[in-house]
């Protein structure tokens, strides 16, 4: 169970800071809340998501390191919450007009064969998830 513990642990951590280096400490921040283009509303949603990757995240982890031994229902739970941010990144671009990146950066987006970067990451992070249950329930 510590191994699942510790997977799920670090989905979480990433998902925590993620967000907030990438929207806005690298570089790429001049493509997202530092970008003078972006109206204040979209700086808003922006700053929202970032919110809300450090908030899951901090769940995620009280949940993880209780005062308990963890069971598998808390892992369960635990991986559900670190996987939501990244469920709604999977989601977002049913939306119209969405896009993974605005279309004065495509040229120089990073991406992973043709998947874009976020995109990628996220499918590791979840395939992460999914191994840390596995995990949690066939050795506990």
């Amino acid at each position: 169970m510590e191994l699942a513990r510790w997977l799920v642990f670090g989905v979480a951590f990433i998902t925590a800071i993620g967000g907030l280096l990438a929207d806005y400490f690298l570089a790429s921040g001049a493509q997202h809340i530092k970008n003078p283009r972006w109206p204040p509303h979209a700086k808003f949603h922006n700053a929202q998501g970032i919110l809300m990757g450090i908030l899951l995240a901090t769940l995620t982890i009280a949940l993880l390191f209780r005062h308990q031994a963890l069971s598998r229902e808390n892992l369960v739970l635990a991986a559900l919450l670190a996987s939501v941010y990244w469920l709604g990144i999977f989601a977002a671009p049913v939306f119209p007009g969405t896009a993974f990146v605005d279309p004065e950066f495509a040229a120089g987006a990073p991406n992973v064969g043709r998947v874009p970067l976020q995109l990628a990451i996220g499918f590791v992070l979840v395939g992460m998830l999914f191994v840390a249950v596995a995990v949690g329930f066939l050795w506990s």
